[in-house]
């Protein structure tokens, strides 16, 4: 489902254990880590996309996880100018992503990773809180820290698991500035 200014509309997912780690999953033949997301389809809404995809790509149903809250609003991303099919109807220009935050219930084994004809990852482990940041690809990197700063208050009440310092915060009016180095 691509929106009239461009964007997919897609879902995020962040897993976490009981230690507040983050599942982290390396994509099928490439040297690329990532988080669980995918495409909402025209008839779902955010979140029956969001277990959708949990299972499709990870091997998880809402049994296996509690649902922690999600982001309040759609944290959008440009893709590169060589990743944009320009013959594609509509043009897609980049994707807008609710993010979910799941905490696994059950045990690690429950997690499979080759349940569909054609997975998205190979290898998996678990990772500090702000560690996806350095890990994932450079145009998905805001999105991330929008994510995990919006997100990470859930799992403590009103304050992040890990403070955010050294990493590069940007404002809602673009203006680039340091949390902490």
């Amino acid at each position: 489902m691509i929106d009239s200014n461009g964007y997919r509309a897609n879902v995020g997912i962040v897993i976490c254990n009981d230690d507040g780690k983050l599942f982290w999953a390396k994509r099928v033949g490439a040297d690329a880590w990532q988080f669980p997301q995918g495409g909402i389809k025209f008839y779902e809404d955010p979140e029956t996309a969001m277990y959708r995809e949990l299972e499709e790509e990870v091997g998880l149903t809402s049994k296996d996880v509690q649902l922690l809250g999600r982001t309040r609003y759609w944290l959008r991303y440009d893709l590169p100018e060589h990743y944009i099919r320009k013959k594609s109807k509509p043009l897609c220009i980049g994707q807008k992503q609710i993010w979910f935050l799941l905490r696994l219930l059950g045990p690690e084994d429950a997690i499979v990773l080759n349940g569909h004809e054609n997975p998205e990852f190979d290898d998996w482990c678990w990772t500090d809180y702000w560690e996806p940041l350095e890990g994932v690809v450079y145009f998905k990197r805001w999105t991330y820290q929008r994510a995990l700063q919006e997100l990470g208050s859930l799992l403590v009440g009103n304050e992040n698991p890990v403070r955010a310092e050294g990493y590069l915060s940007k404002s809602i009016d673009g203006q680039i500035s340091s949390l902490g180095r």
